[in-house]
């Protein structure tokens, strides 16, 4: 069974930085594309980032840009999220999820992935 793990989610001032970690089990994170995806409290889930596998193009929505960085260590099977100059709009859980279809490239539509963690807590608030 398939089991994707976040982590590292907390409570943080305007301004900190954090890193979340996706974890998996059963499933090679490098052989596929990964997203980091967001849901805050009565908003719809919104892709974050993500990174494909063949060729590890990353993407980012345009309100991270320059503040959020994805990347994967293979050795581990971990793909983290690291954030900076966060700010109270980033507040939401955090979810990865792997997309089974897609090697070359990577989508930030939820509905294009397979398999979900159960997501991390990230309160950005002083």
């Amino acid at each position: 069974q398939v089991h994707l793990v976040e982590s590292g989610g907390e409570l943080v001032q305007p301004g900190g930085s954090l890193r979340l970690s996706c974890a998996a089990s059963q499933l090679t994170l490098d052989y596929y594309a990964i997203g980091w995806f967001r849901q805050a409290p009565g908003k719809e889930r919104e892709g974050v980032s993500c990174i494909s596998s063949t060729d590890g193009k990353r993407f980012y929505t345009d309100p991270v840009k320059g503040r959020f960085t994805i990347s994967k260590d293979i050795a581990k099977n971990t793909v983290y999220l690291s954030m900076y100059d966060l700010k109270p709009e980033d507040t939401a859980v955090y979810f990865c999820a792997a997309d089974l279809k897609s090697m070359d490239d990577c989508q930030l539509f939820p509905y294009e992935y397979d398999y979900w963690g159960q997501g991390t807590q990230v309160t950005v608030s002083s």
